[in-house]
C-alpha cells in the first residue's frame, strides 16, 4: 500500500516523510516555542461529556499560567509522544469565577472531587523519589481545589474517532464516587504505578471550598 493509500484509509498510522523529519527537526532547532516551554505541570484525570455524563475520557493535561488567576491546559490522550491533541482547558480562580454571569458559569465545572478523591494526579518522572514528588503533587493540589474549569474536546476518540470530527464537546468533571465507570480508576493507577486510595488519605487534610451551585451542569440535567 502506498503512503498517500495508507493515510486515507488509517490517518494515524502513517509514517513521517523524510521531508517533515528533516522540517521538523529544523524547526526544533531554529524556532521559539515560548508558549509550549512554558508548560510547567502534567497533570491526568477524566472528563466526563455533559452531553451525556455515562461517557468519559483520559485526559491528559499540559498547563501553564497566563497568571495567578488564569492557566491554560493543552489536552492530551496519552503521555505519549504521538499523543493525539484532543481538547484545551482553562482554569480560573474563584475570585474571577464570582465575575462571571450565570449563564457563562454552568460552562465550568469544579475539580474538588477529582482531588480528593486522588483522581486528579501529577504523573512524576521516573528519576524524582516517589516521596519528594508526592509533597509537591499535594501542593499543587491545593491550588487546583479551588478552580473552575471551563473545557472543550475536539476528538472523541473514546468512540474511536480517526479524525477530529463534528462540533466540540463541552466536557465535565466527576464530582461523586457513584458517577464512575468501576474499574476507572484502578486500570489508570496500575499504568501509573500508584494508588489513587493512598492520595487521597494524604489529600485529607486539604480544605473542601464552597462550590457554586451553578456549576457541574453535567450532573444537573
Amino acid at each position: 500500500m502506498s503512503a498517500p493509500d495508507q493515510e486515507q484509509n488509517d490517518p494515524l498510522s502513517a509514517p513521517l516523510s523524510t521531508k517533515s523529519k528533516i522540517l521538523e527537526t529544523g524547526a526544533l532547532l531554529a524556532q521559539n516555542f515560548a508558549p509550549v516551554n512554558a508548560i510547567c505541570a502534567h497533570l491526568n484525570a477524566f472528563h466526563v461529556y455533559t452531553s451525556d455524563p455515562h461517557r468519559c475520557v483520559e485526559a491528559n493535561h499540559y498547563c501553564s499560567h497566563i497568571s495567578e488567576g488564569v492557566r491554560q491546559c493543552l489536552i492530551y490522550d496519552t503521555p505519549q509522544p504521538n499523543a493525539r491533541l484532543i481538547g484545551v482547558e482553562y482554569m480560573i480562580s474563584a475570585k474571577l469565577f464570582a465575575t462571571l454571569d450565570t449563564e457563562e458559569r454552568k460552562l465550568w465545572h469544579s475539580h474538588v472531587y477529582e482531588v480528593k478523591s486522588g483522581m486528579l494526579i501529577m504523573p512524576g518522572p521516573a528519576a524524582v523519589p516517589t516521596a519528594g514528588w508526592e509533597v509537591a503533587e499535594t501542593k499543587e493540589m491545593e491550588e487546583v481545589i479551588g478552580l473552575y474549569g471551563k473545557t472543550w474536546h475536539f476528538w472523541q476518540v473514546d468512540r474511536g474517532d480517526k479524525l477530529p470530527l463534528g462540533q466540540a464537546e463541552l466536557m465535565g468533571s466527576f464530582t461523586s464516587e457513584e458517577q464512575m465507570p468501576k474499574g476507572l480508576l484502578a486500570e489508570r493507577d496500575e499504568r501509573y504505578g500508584i494508588s489513587s486510595e493512598q492520595k487521597k488519605e494524604k489529600r485529607a487534610y486539604i480544605e473542601e471550598p464552597e462550590v457554586q451551585t451553578d456549576t457541574d451542569q453535567a450532573w444537573k440535567k
